[in-house]
């Protein structure tokens, strides 16, 4: 359970779940889209802001660590995170894969012009992507 909340980062319906799962992380896309939808944003709510000041080590160093702190991106960041919480009810989750924060800004605002039902499934499936490869790399 533990390993899964780190991985997910944070213990949830969705992580308890799943810690029941003979290969949690090989079932977790399954498990995560039969989940009822308040479940599934519970999950995704749990995860940090793209950009947000206070990450844990492995989100600091996947969102570029301290390294990369340009006040004007990280602006951007915090006002199109606000705009898509609001239009969506649930927190922006993307697969950074290492990338800079700049990069994730226009993938951001794409996103924005989505509808709920397919960011929804796009943050689901980023939350797993993330976990994968937080597992393979530890």
């Amino acid at each position: 359970m533990e390993e899964l909340a780190d991985l997910f980062q944070a213990r949830s319906r969705f992580v308890e779940g799943l810690a029941g799962e003979e290969d949690p992380l090989a079932r977790a896309r399954e498990v995560l889209a039969g989940l009822p939808e308040e479940e599934r944003v519970e999950a995704l709510n749990a995860h940090p802001r793209i950009g947000e000041g206070r990450l844990t080590g492995r989100s600091a160093a996947e969102q570029g660590g301290e390294a990369e702190e340009d006040p004007a991106v990280l602006a951007e960041l915090e006002a199109l995170n606000a705009a898509y919480e609001e239009r969506f009810g649930f927190r922006f989750v993307v697969f950074v894969n290492r990338r800079p924060r700049a990069e994730i800004v226009p993938v951001l605002r794409e996103r924005l012009q989505r509808t709920r039902d397919e960011e929804l499934a796009t943050g689901c499936g980023e939350l797993v992507a993330i976990a994968v490869d937080r597992w393979r790399t530890s």
